[in-house]
């Protein structure tokens, strides 16, 4: 085993290095429990680029959509084929389903951990849109097992999976100097591990298909700057992590077709950020808004519909920020 000299002289001047001397010997240099030969002797595995591969290309507006000049313009946000909502009994979600339904949405399925068939937003989709075939089922997209059976049961019914949208959250408002490490892991457990669990189940279908589709992770403002004036450390942790991972993802799944991109929505007028505790907040967050005010949930149905229509097929591995202005300064 070989030492780093420098690095021993500085152990006498900085006594803390000697614990990260020690760590840094163990993982790197190898012991009993890793093969060091293994470790030098690895090759890495290397992704692979779209390269203009058909399955990258949108399909080409026929003679027939051609044939109007409404129609292009229609078929421009045209949504088609069949999403997942995550988190989809949530006020974000519903009105996320809304919209793509309004744009042509054939099939949808809403997972959510508590789902309820007499939910109101439900039940108005279903009767708004009494064509689609709406399914609800009850996920814990932490369960890998139950989500990878819910995926598959999804697919055989509609027949595909085209798009994925990712809004299973949960968010905390504590002290990083008072969080418990059971808070901190559940939420990057549901904000951030979920998400990607979500996302490979559905990804590996639409592989399978062969017919490529659109992931949207919804993010947060949180996930760009620190909030004010509420601590919550591990949600804007996580909400972070989904922007780096939709970049990721969209550098590997490219090749199938598959667009991954986010959305990060500023404060917005939802049950979360109602009630008299938290009018010194909503004040402190709309005097720090250019536009002086919170979001309306349809103010994100653009940015959704254009992830997951055929006018962001150029569209991956962005970020779509969605807030009034509030991250300007």
């Amino acid at each position: 085993m070989f030492y780093n000299t420098s690095l021993l002289a500085n152990i006498s001047v900085y006594p803390r290095l000697e614990a990260l001397f020690i760590f840094c010997t163990i993982y790197t240099m190898g012991d009993d429990k890793y093969d060091r030969n293994a470790l030098v002797n690895r090759k890495l595995p290397q992704m692979q680029l779209a390269k203009g591969l058909s399955n990258s290309t949108p399909p080409p507006i026929d003679n027939e959509q051609k044939s109007s000049s409404l129609n292009p313009a229609i078929n421009r946000f045209a949504v088609k084929g069949n999403a997942i909502f995550t988190g989809g009994a949530g006020t974000l979600a519903l009105q996320g389903a809304r919209a793509l339904l309004e744009h042509g949405l054939s099939g949808l399925a809403l997972y959510d951990i508590n789902p309820k068939e007499d939910h109101p937003g439900i039940s108005a989709l279903r009767a708004d849109f009494p064509s689609a075939k709406i399914l609800l089922k009850q996920v814990d997209v932490t369960n890998v097992e139950t989500l990878n059976q819910a995926t598959h049961e999804t697919a055989s019914t509609l027949g595909s999976i085209d798009i994925l949208c990712c809004y299973a959250g949960v968010v905390g408002c504590v002290h990083a100097l008072e969080i418990s490490v059971e808070e901190w892991r559940r939420t990057l457990e549901i904000n951030t591990t979920g998400a990607f669990l979500c996302a490979q189940a559905v990804a590996k279908k639409m592989v399978d298909q062969g017919t490529g589709g659109a992931i949207v992770f919804i993010a947060s403002i949180s996930g760009h700057t620190v909030n004010y004036p509420q601590p919550q450390i591990a949600y804007n942790v996580s909400k972070s992590s989904l922007l780096h991972m939709k970049s990721c993802l969209a550098a590997e799944w490219s090749r199938y077709g598959i667009r991954t991109n986010t959305i990060s929505p500023g404060y917005m007028d939802t049950i979360l950020n109602e009630g008299d505790g938290l009018e010194e907040a909503r004040n402190i967050w709309t005097s720090r808004n250019p536009i002086g005010r919170m979001g309306n949930v349809e103010e994100l149905s653009g940015a959704l519909v254009l992830l997951c229509s055929g006018a962001g097929s150029y569209i991956t591995g962005a970020d779509l920020v969605v807030d009034g202005g509030q991250t300007v300064f």
